[in-house]
C-alpha cells in the first residue's frame, strides 16, 4: 500500500488502524465501494462483485474500530449479512429482520423501524423488544436513531449502505466521513451509484488516499 495523501503508514496493521481511527467521538462513518465507472453493485446486485481483497482488508479494519454497524434491510438481504463481532442495526420501515439474522445471540442484531411497520410485533418476538428501536411513525428518523445509539454507548457508527440509506443520511446531515473504495474495473450496465435519492450537493474534503494495485481507498470528511 502507498499513502498518496494524509499521514500514517498503511503497510502495517497498526498504521492502517491509526489512519482510520476517527478524530473524535461521536462519529458516523459510511463505507462504500464502486467500480471505476461508478457501479456500486455488479450484475448480481451485490457489492461483492465490485470489491476486491484490498477493499476487504479495510472493511475488516473499519468493522474492528466501530461500535456498531448500520445497514439497510435490502443491503443486509442482498449481501447475506451474518452477525459476527460488531453489533448490527438493520434499518427497515417494514420492520422485517432478514432471515439470516434472526437466530443470533441476544443483542447481536437490532432493528430500527417505525410505529406503523407491519412486522413490528414479529420483530420484537424474534430478537427481543429491547433490541427493536421504534424511531418514527411512518419514516425512520435517522437523527433519533443516532441519538439512541449514542445514549447506549455506541458512539462510533459505521454505515455500510446501501445507496438509499446513504442518501437519507446525507439528506439529514448526519454523515461525518465517507470511506470510498474505487476498484480498477469497468462494469457498465445499470448498476446503482453509491448514493441514490433526491439530488444533493454536499461538499467534502479529502482526509487520506491509499493506493494498492490500482485500487484507491479514500477517506472524505463532510
Amino acid at each position: 500500500m502507498i499513502l498518496l495523501h494524509g499521514d500514517g503508514d498503511p503497510t502495517t496493521p497498526e498504521g492502517l488502524r491509526a489512519i482510520y481511527t476517527p478524530p473524535r467521538l461521536p462519529w458516523l462513518r459510511v463505507n462504500m465501494v464502486s467500480s471505476l465507472d461508478g457501479a456500486a453493485t455488479g450484475s448480481d446486485g451485490r457489492s461483492g462483485t465490485v470489491n476486491n481483497a484490498v477493499d476487504v482488508d479495510v472493511f475488516h479494519v473499519l468493522r474492528e474500530l466501530a461500535d456498531v454497524v448500520l445497514v439497510g434491510a435490502g443491503t443486509a438481504v442482498a449481501e447475506t449479512y451474518t452477525a459476527k463481532g460488531t453489533p448490527i442495526v438493520v434499518v427497515s420501515r417494514r420492520g422485517r429482520v432478514p432471515d439470516a439474522l434472526r437466530a443470533c445471540d441476544p443483542g447481536a442484531v437490532r432493528l430500527a423501524t417505525v410505529a406503523e411497520a407491519p412486522g413490528l410485533d414479529a420483530a420484537r418476538d424474534e430478537i427481543g423488544e429491547e433490541n427493536v428501536y421504534v424511531v418514527g411513525t411512518s419514516e425512520v428518523d435517522l437523527s433519533a436513531l443516532r441519538t439512541r445509539l449514542h445514549e447506549e454507548g455506541l458512539s462510533h457508527v459505521l454505515c455500510e449502505g446501501g445507496p438509499s440509506l446513504l442518501g437519507s443520511l446525507l439528506e439529514a446531515g448526519l454523515v461525518d466521513e465517507l470511506c470510498h473504495t474505487i476498484t480498477p474495473k469497468l462494469l457498465g450496465g445499470d448498476g446503482r451509484r453509491i448514493v441514490t435519492g433526491p439530488p444533493t450537493d454536499v461538499p467534502v474534503s479529502l482526509a487520506s488516499l491509499i493506493e494498492q494495485d490500482g485500487t484507491l481507498l479514500g477517506r472524505w470528511l463532510l
